[in-house]
C-alpha cells in the first residue's frame, strides 16, 4: 500500500514539473465591466494636437473698452478693422472709441496724456515722443500695418499739370511762389491755392522731411512751407478734398485713400514721372511712398486682454482689407515683424 502511494506520489511530481515547462494555453478573462483603461489603435483624430494658432482670434471672447487716436491716414484703416473686429462678437462686448487728431496729437494722447491705448501713425514716433512716454511708465510698441503713397492732387479741370518734380512741388508749396507761371512759365499766371495737413498731422512731417527738405535748407524748409499764400490747413482730409474740388487753381495732399474715394473728381499727378500705385509704392520707386503705423505698449497689452486680441486681430487682417481703403499691404517682412513684436509684448 506504502508503494502504491509513493509511486502515485512521484506520477503526480512528474507530472506537475511537465506541466510548468509546457507553454500555456491562451486563456479568456471575463470581467463584469471594461477596465479603466482602454488601448485604441492611433488615428489622426487621437494624435497630439498642433500648437494652436496665436492669430486665430475670436472677437467674441474678449470685452472692454478700447481707445484709439491719431493719423487721419490711418484713421480709414482702423475704421475698417474696428468693423470687421465688431462684425465677428465684439460688438456688444465693449465700445472702441476711434478720433483723428494727426499723428502728432495721437501720440500727445497716447504719451503724454496716457488717455488712448493705441495711437495711430503716419510717421515713424520721434523721440522726444519716446522719452514723453517713458516718463508715464510706456514703453511704445511699432506696429507696421499698410503702405501709403501720399498723393498730390488737382482740381478736374486743371489740365496744365499731369506730372511734376520734387523741386516744382517744394516750390508750389513754398513762399517763393505766388502764381503757377512763377513755377513753370508754361503754366498760367493764376494763384496757387494750397491746401494741406495740419501741423500736428503726420502727413504734414512726412512732406516737410521728404519734399521740402529735400529741396531747401532744413532750417528754413518749413518756414517757406508756412509762409506760402493761400494755404488752407486742416488735420482733417475731407477738408482737404472739399477744398480742391471746389477751385479750379487748387493743389492738395493727403494719404492715397482720400484720393481713392473721390478719383471721379480729383486729378492725381505723378512725381518725378512715377504715378503712384501699389507696385511702386511697394518697391519705393515712388518718391512720396510711406510706412503707417500703429503704437501700443505691452503693460497695456498684457492688462487690458481687449486691447492684445484687437491688435493680433488688426495684424491677422490687415493685408487683406487694405486695399479695399485704398491703401497698399506692408511687405512680408514687415508684417512678420510686427506679429513678432505682438507675440513678445504678451510674454
Amino acid at each position: 500500500m506504502r508503494r502504491t502511494i509513493y509511486v502515485l506520489f512521484v506520477i503526480t511530481i512528474f507530472s506537475l514539473v511537465l506541466a510548468a515547462c509546457s507553454p500555456a494555453a491562451p486563456t479568456a478573462v471575463v470581467t463584469s465591466a471594461p477596465t479603466s483603461v482602454e488601448v485604441t489603435q492611433p488615428t489622426e483624430a487621437s494624435l497630439p494636437e498642433t500648437e494652436v494658432d496665436p492669430f486665430d482670434i475670436n472677437p467674441a471672447d474678449y470685452s472692454g473698452d478700447i481707445t484709439m487716436a491719431g493719423s487721419s491716414t490711418v484713421y480709414p484703416v482702423s475704421e475698417k478693422m474696428i468693423e470687421i473686429f465688431n462684425a465677428e462678437g465684439f460688438e456688444g462686448m465693449g465700445n472702441i472709441k476711434l478720433d483723428s487728431v494727426g499723428s502728432g496729437a495721437g501720440f500727445e494722447r497716447f504719451c503724454t496724456t496716457g488717455e488712448t491705448d493705441i495711437a495711430n501713425a503716419s510717421r515713424g514716433i520721434k523721440d522726444s515722443e519716446v522719452e514723453a512716454c517713458k516718463a508715464i511708465n510706456r514703453n511704445p510698441i511699432e506696429f507696421r500695418v499698410g503702405t501709403d503713397a501720399l498723393a498730390i492732387v488737382t482740381n478736374k479741370e486743371n489740365t496744365f499739370v499731369t506730372d511734376v518734380t520734387l523741386e516744382e512741388l517744394a516750390k508750389i508749396f513754398s513762399s517763393d511762389a505766388t502764381q503757377w507761371s512763377d513755377v513753370n512759365p508754361e503754366w498760367p499766371a493764376e494763384d496757387i491755392h494750397r491746401y494741406a495737413p495740419g501741423t500736428d498731422s503726420g502727413t504734414y512731417d512726412f512732406f516737410i522731411e521728404t519734399v521740402m527738405q529735400e529741396v531747401y535748407e532744413k532750417e528754413t524748409a518749413e518756414e517757406l512751407f508756412l509762409n506760402a499764400a493761400n494755404l488752407q490747413a486742416s488735420e482733417d482730409d475731407n477738408v482737404l478734398v472739399q477744398g480742391v474740388v471746389g477751385d479750379p487753381y487748387a493743389i492738395g495732399f493727403f494719404g492715397f485713400a482720400y484720393y481713392s474715394e473721390n478719383e471721379s473728381v480729383l486729378n492725381i499727378l505723378s512725381v518725378n514721372s512715377v504715378a503712384p500705385s501699389f507696385d511702386t509704392a511697394e518697391s519705393g520707386e515712388y518718391p512720396l511712398s510711406r510706412p503707417l503705423f500703429i503704437y501700443s505698449d505691452a503693460e497695456i497689452i498684457k492688462s487690458k486682454p481687449q486691447v492684445g486680441a484687437f491688435i493680433g486681430f488688426y495684424l491677422a487682417n490687415v493685408s487683406d482689407m487694405i486695399g479695399e481703403v485704398g491703401y497698399f499691404p506692408a511687405s512680408e517682412e514687415a508684417l512678420d515683424a510686427a506679429k513678432e513684436a505682438w507675440l513678445a509684448a504678451l510674454q
